[in-house]
């Protein structure tokens, strides 16, 4: 199995600490982690745009002059599309933008995303948060300390509910409990911080 060194929360190295290969350590597939990002980004949409055809807007089903004797094109109806006021031709219309992505993929690219992320050194593991009580304060200064800088991805356990409330309101800190851990999310940030319970393949990860 790989390893990847543990730190405390003071920063200072603990060992290491096995990872999963299959989380870890794979070759990344950039074609898979945009399929996978594509989709879920997709899914996100909520699809409701409409326009009006010209059955739906409002206007006279009058013809608005004589066939014939205007020296202009015949005109059955205000309601064209090329009449202001009229209907939209070919506009949006309600739809579903799901994508359907098979689960072997969405592991692929979520594996795929972390093992970017490791083989650039920024994935850190720490044996413990040392929260006495939830603290703002400590959480700052934890992020400090190990250099976790830019955007970071925290990822807990529902158990660790002092880490949840300390991170929760850093603007620069994505929070997510292992079960929700995705490749769009690892991707967009810098750093992956988990404790060795939240590390994906653990007995306690869930």
């Amino acid at each position: 199995m790989a390893q990847i060194a543990l730190k405390n929360a003071s920063g200072a190295s603990a060992g290491n600490v096995e990872v999963a290969d299959a989380y870890f350590a794979v070759q990344p597939n950039v074609p898979v982690m945009h399929q996978v990002v594509t989709a879920q980004l997709a899914h996100r949409r909520a699809g409701t745009q409409a326009t009006k055809t010209r059955s739906e807007v409002s206007g006279t089903g009058k013809k608005p002059f004589n066939q014939k004797g205007t020296g202009g094109a015949r005109q059955g109806s205000t309601r064209a599309p090329h009449y202001t006021g009229g209907g939209i031709a070919h506009g949006p219309q309600p739809r579903k933008y799901t994508q359907r992505t098979p689960r072997k993929m969405v592991r692929l690219a979520l594996a795929s995303a972390l093992s970017d992320r490791n083989n650039e050194g920024r994935v850190v593991v720490l044996d413990s948060w040392g929260f006495a009580a939830p603290s703002t304060k400590a959480a700052i200064k934890t992020l400090e300390a190990i250099g976790a800088t830019g955007k970071v991805l925290v990822v807990v356990t529902p158990q660790e509910e002092d880490a949840i409330k300390s991170f929760r309101n850093l603007p620069n800190v994505h929070l997510l409990l292992v079960g929700e851990l995705n490749a769009y999310d690892v991707l967009c940030n810098d750093w992956i911080v988990f404790s060795q319970d939240s590390l994906p393949g653990s007995k306690d990860a869930k």
